[in-house]
C-alpha cells in the first residue's frame, strides 16, 4: 500500500506516538485520541503467588536456547521479541527471564541500544541483568510511556501493528447498513484519492449533522464480508473493509432556491468530509463508521489462562489471498466472550492434509496430523473474533488452520 497526501505534523506526532510503544518488559503505546484501551486481567492470590516466585527465580536453564550468549550489546534496530529468541526456546517467556512481576508488569525498566545483558545462571534459573555483573534489571512502580525519541527498545517492530490498530472493524450487518455513505465527489471524478474531498449523506431520518455530539473523525470502509466460523458455518460478525480516513468539516442540511411563480426548491446539500491515509480509491457506495478511540495499549506476550482451540477465519488483506505467511494478520474464531485477551501468545498447527494412501490398492484418503507451524500474538479483540499477528511460522497459515495453547 502507498499512502498519497502529505501529513500535517500534527498527524506525524500522532503516527509516531503510535509507533512508540517502547516499553522493555510490555509494549505501551498511546495513541492521540487519549481514550483508555488497557486490558484487565482477573488475578488470583494463587496466580500473583506463583508469578512473584517466577519474577524472583527467573526461567529454568532448560528453557535457554542452546546458543544463549552469556553476553549481549543492544544494537539499535533490536526488539526484546527478538532478543528474547536469542535466549529462549519460547520468545513469549521473556518477561521471566528479565524477573516481570504482576504489580510492575506494565511499568518496567527500559532497555537502550548499547546497553550490555549478562545472562545469570546460578541456581538452575537464568536470569537477564543489565549495565554491571550485579545490576539485576528491575520493573519501575510509575506509569510511563515514551516517544520514539527516547530510543527505547520496542517489544516488537512497531510498523508489524500499527496499521491494522485502526483499519479491521467487526460489525453487524444492519450497523453497517444504515452507516451514512459516500454519495459524490467534488468535480466529475468517480474514484477518489487521499487530499481529495468527498460528500456524505446519513441514512433515510438520520442526516449527518455538524453537532456536538456528532464525531469528527470517521473511517470509510467498503462492504461488510461476513465471517464464518470454519467448523459451524455460523456468521460470527461482519469485517468491514478498511478504504480510507475522513475527517468531517461540514454537516447535511438543506438549502432554498427561489424558483418561477414564487415558489421554492429546497434541495438536499451533502455533508462534506476530507479524507487521508487512503489505502484504496474511495468510491461513492462505500460507507462511514465513526473513528474508533485508541488509547494506553499493552502488549505483555503471555500464555492464555484459559484453553484455546480457535480456527482461522479469514486472512486479512484480500479477499485474493489464499496463504499468510510470517508479520501478516489473520482472524480467528475466538473472542472476548471466551477468554481472548490482547497480548495471549498461541501456537499455530498446521490444517493436516487429506491425502490418497498411494500404497493402499483401494486409494483410501487419510488425514495426515496437524504439525506446529509457529506462533502468533493477539492484538485486537472484538466479541467473537480476534485478530493476530504471525510472529514466526515455517508455512504457509490457511483459513482452517488450528491456534492453541502454547505448550
Amino acid at each position: 500500500m502507498q499512502e498519497n497526501g502529505n501529513r500535517t505534523e500534527a498527524g506525524t506526532q500522532g503516527r509516531a506516538a503510535a509507533l512508540a510503544c517502547t516499553m522493555a518488559l510490555s509494549l505501551a503505546c498511546v495513541l492521540p485520541s487519549g481514550a483508555a484501551w488497557a486490558q484487565k486481567f482477573p488475578i488470583t492470590a494463587q496466580q500473583r503467588a506463583t508469578a512473584q516466585q517466577t519474577a524472583a527465580r527467573g526461567v529454568p536453564v532448560s528453557e535457554l536456547s542452546a546458543n544463549a550468549p552469556d553476553t549481549y550489546v543492544v544494537k539499535s534496530g533490536d526488539t526484546l521479541w527478538a532478543i528474547a529468541g536469542v535466549y529462549l526456546k519460547r520468545p513469549w517467556r521473556w518477561p521471566e527471564l528479565w524477573g516481570m512481576n504482576l504489580q510492575a508488569i506494565a511499568n518496567p525498566h527500559l532497555i537502550y541500544p548499547g546497553q550490555t545483558l549478562h545472562l545469570d545462571k546460578s541456581g538452575g534459573y537464568a536470569r537477564l541483568r543489565t549495565g554491571g555483573a550485579d545490576e539485576t534489571i528491575r520493573v519501575s512502580p510509575r506509569t510511563r510511556y515514551e516517544s520514539l525519541a527516547d530510543s527505547a527498545l520496542p517489544t516488537l517492530k512497531p510498523g508489524l501493528i500499527e496499521p491494522f490498530l485502526v483499519e479491521p472493524e467487526v460489525v453487524e450487518e444492519l450497523t453497517f447498513e444504515q452507516a451514512p455513505r459516500i454519495v459524490a465527489t467534488r468535480g466529475e471524478h468517480s474514484i477518489i484519492a487521499s487530499g481529495d474531498r468527498a460528500y456524505a449523506r446519513g441514512p433515510d431520518g438520520s442526516p449527518l449533522t455538524l453537532t456536538t455530539d456528532t464525531p469528527r473523525q470517521w473511517r470509510v470502509y467498503r462492504k461488510a464480508v461476513p465471517m464464518k466460523d470454519p467448523g459451524t458455518g455460523e456468521i460470527l460478525g461482519y469485517e468491514a473493509q478498511y478504504v480510507a480516513q475522513a475527517s468531517l468539516v461540514r454537516g447535511e442540511s438543506e438549502q432554498e432556491t427561489p424558483v418561477a411563480d414564487g415558489k421554492v426548491q429546497v434541495d438536499i446539500v451533502p455533508a462534506t468530509v476530507d479524507l487521508s491515509r487512503v489505502r484504496e480509491e474511495v468510491r461513492p457506495g462505500d460507507r462511514l463508521l465513526p473513528a474508533a478511540k485508541r488509547g494506553f495499549v499493552n502488549y505483555v506476550p503471555h500464555a492464555p489462562a484459559v484453553p484455546v482451540n480457535a480456527q482461522v477465519v479469514s486472512l486479512y488483506g484480500s479477499a485474493a489471498v489464499s496463504y499468510a505467511g510470517q508479520n501478516q494478520v489473520v482472524s480467528i474464531n475466538r473472542g472476548m466472550q471466551d477468554g481472548i485477551e490482547v497480548g495471549q501468545v498461541l501456537t499455530v498447527l498446521s490444517g493436516g492434509e487429506r491425502v490418497k494412501d498411494k500404497t493402499d490398492e483401494r486409494k483410501t484418503v487419510i488425514k495426515l496430523p496437524s504439525e506446529v507451524n509457529g506462533s502468533a500474538m493477539v492484538f485486537r479483540t472484538f466479541e467473537r473474533v480476534s485478530y493476530v499477528l504471525l510472529l514466526r511460522v515455517t508455512d504457509a497459515v490457511r483459513v482452517g488452520d488450528h491456534l492453541v495453547n502454547p505448550e
